[in-house]
């Protein structure tokens, strides 16, 4: 039986190609904002660091009435450190969109996001977007996305797909490039003549779980689609989860979704995308189903995590005095409480009680989790990122990444450089005439750490960098990360104007004059190789023969403050950064200088 009062789809696309821009454009011209309603650009990105960032990172879901079918729409992240939460968005729909910008074309989390559609078999309609660009080079494009199905094995029926072309910004949709639009509409009845009603069967209840809200007065609110049967309030149904089935559930509350509101309602039917609250410990991939006889529909899969960084509890001279959760117990159910909505990431223990080792699927990822935890009020520190080996036929493996860089010509030479001597290997090059080249390397996922922020220092700001799991190949040998040392304080204080300025011709600081700081604290980087430990505290002497206004004119270079980001990147094997609710500082992981220089004599033999 077919439910054609439904469509499910999904908007997915490379980041920054206009996913979120559309879904304004279509809850806007859909009437689901009322007239005297004041509605902000990107209004799904609702989260502080979406709206900060400008990229969506979790998958959202809402729903328009387009005459009298109602359209569900999941926005999904275009980020590919994120693919996990477009990975389980894809159990949710019957069609996705495929958003290609004019100018860019198809990039790497497009092949990604693409790929994983055309394994579950789903219809795709092509939507160029951007249209109104002077760079546009919309033929290509179209070309260039034909090139990627028919390399992604595509069949006939799949590369047989419907184009429109889209301004999103200004809300516009035109079958043809040369016909007059002022609205969505087109797009609208292509969704609905496309996209079928999902198959369903009224026997049976199963309902699968593909995300996880929760709500301080319900409690955990399961969200995902109902694929067979009905569910109503305060009916009992089982929980099918991964080991065992829990019978007897009683539901509290059923949700539909309207806009982006849940609307409470007393009976769910199948095809539609709903929320229910009233069952404890569900997790991401369970089943509800019928309460006498429970069929679980198969669980959610996803690929395996490549980075993995160890989370450690902060055991330096500063601790318990600017975060409210600190210890053990407290991050480790923070990150539990983490693993159960966000389902590419793996927490291992350790054979230390105090150290967590994170799995994610890249530096973006784990940043984000970090500055999370980081406002909530937890204090931690943080390792540097480290690929996951796996070992095959007695040989180690490391994950490959292939990298897209899109950069102005006369900086060609030196990323290839800086590539090179990470192990890459250029698999394309392109120029489009207009001053710019796009590159393609495969690098290994090693090479990448450290690299994005020398790629816009040696590209001046005006490079783009994309980056996506390729496969696993056998180990690439070493491969050199920072080449310059660090400058050390090498005891407790706060930083002096005099000791700064004579630190101005060793290296750059990271702290500014009055910061206080610790022995074993990393102040700034060392112009040259090999560790620097300075008395950065040190003050001037007094004497009786000094002139009152000799000091006033010393003009003291501004420090360079550090990101969460580039702090991940900056950092070595033998360095933590320390997270705190107001602060991020660099330190060395054996905070003593005598025990430091042993311990690298010893190495040495």
């Amino acid at each position: 039986m077919r439910k054609d009062k439904f469509r499910n789809i999904a908007i997915i696309a490379h980041v920054d190609h206009g996913k979120t821009t559309l879904v304004d454009g279509l809850l806007k011209q859909s009437g689901t904002f009322k007239s005297h309603e004041t509605v902000s650009d990107r209004v799904m990105d609702s989260l502080d660091l979406e709206k900060e960032r400008g990229i969506t990172i979790s998958a959202k879901n809402t729903a328009i009435q387009y005459k009298d079918i109602k359209i569900n729409i999941v926005d999904t992240p275009g980020h590919a450190d994120f693919g996990g939460e477009v990975e389980r968005s894809l159990n949710l729909v019957d069609g996705v969109l495929l958003l290609v910008d004019s100018s860019e074309g198809p990039l790497p989390q497009t092949r990604f996001v693409l790929q994983k559609a055309l394994i579950r078999n789903l219809p795709i309609i092509l939507v160029i977007n951007k249209i109104d660009r002077p760079d546009a080079r919309i033929s290509e494009v179209i070309n260039e996305v034909y090139d990627l199905f028919i390399d992604l094995d595509a069949n006939e029926e799949q590369i047989d797909f419907p184009i429109i072309y889209t301004n999103a910004k200004d809300g516009i949709a035109k079958s043809d490039l040369d016909e007059e639009s002022t609205n969505l509409e087109l797009l609208f009845n292509l969704i609905i003549e496309t996209f079928k009603g999902p198959e369903v069967n009224d026997e049976i209840t199963q309902f699968l779980i593909t995300s996880i809200d929760y709500d301080s007065y319900v409690g955990q609110i399961a969200i995902g689609r109902l694929n067979n049967g009905y569910i109503e309030q305060s009916k009992f149904y089982s929980l099918c989860g991964s080991n065992s089935i829990k019978h007897n559930q009683k539901l509290t509350a059923c949700y539909t979704f309207k806009g982006l509101e849940k609307v409470k309602v007393n009976r769910l039917e199948s095809g539609d995308i709903i929320a229910i609250a009233g069952i404890t410990n569900i997790q991401i991939g369970d089943t509800i189903a019928d309460n006498e006889n429970p069929l679980p529909l198969p669980r959610i899969k996803i690929d395996e995590p490549t980075v993995s960084m160890f989370f450690h509890v902060n055991d330096g001279p500063f601790a318990g005095k600017e975060g409210k959760f600190l210890t053990s117990r407290n991050i480790s159910d923070r990150l539990h409480k983490e693993t159960l909505s966000n389902v590419s990431l793996k927490v291992k223990l350790t054979k230390e009680t105090d150290i967590f080792e994170v799995c994610g699927r890249g530096e973006l990822q784990m940043a984000i989790l970090i500055e999370t935890m980081r406002r909530e009020g937890y204090e931690f520190m943080v390792s540097k990122p480290k690929v996951i080996t796996k070992q095959k036929d007695g040989k180690v493996l490391e994950p490959l990444e292939s990298v897209h860089l899109d950069l102005d010509e006369n900086h060609v030479g030196v990323i290839t450089e800086k590539l090179s001597k990470r192990k890459g290997k250029m698999v394309n090059l392109q120029n489009n005439g207009f001053g710019r080249a796009i590159l393609e390397f495969k690098v290994p996922s090693r090479g990448m750490i450290g690299f994005r922020n020398q790629f816009l220092t040696d590209t001046k700001g005006s490079g783009i960098l994309n980056s996506l799991f390729d496969s696993y190949v056998p180990w690439c040998g070493d491969i050199p990360q920072r080449n310059n040392g660090v400058i050390i304080a090498d005891r407790n204080g706060k930083v002096t104007p005099y000791a700064s300025l004579a630190m101005s011709d060793r290296g750059e600081l990271f702290t500014d004059v009055g910061t206080e700081v610790y022995k074993g604290m990393i102040v700034g980087e060392r112009n040259k190789i090999g560790d620097l430990d300075v008395n950065i505290v040190r003050e001037k002497k007094l004497t009786n023969v000094r002139s009152a206004t000799k000091d006033n004119t010393v003009v003291l270079r501004q420090c360079k403050k550090l990101s969460l980001d580039q702090c991940i990147e900056f950092i070595a094997n033998d360095e933590l950064i320390e997270v705190t609710p107001s602060n991020l500082r660099i330190r060395k992981m054996e905070l003593d200088s005598n025990k430091r220089i042993s311990s690298s004599k010893k190495n040495k033999k």
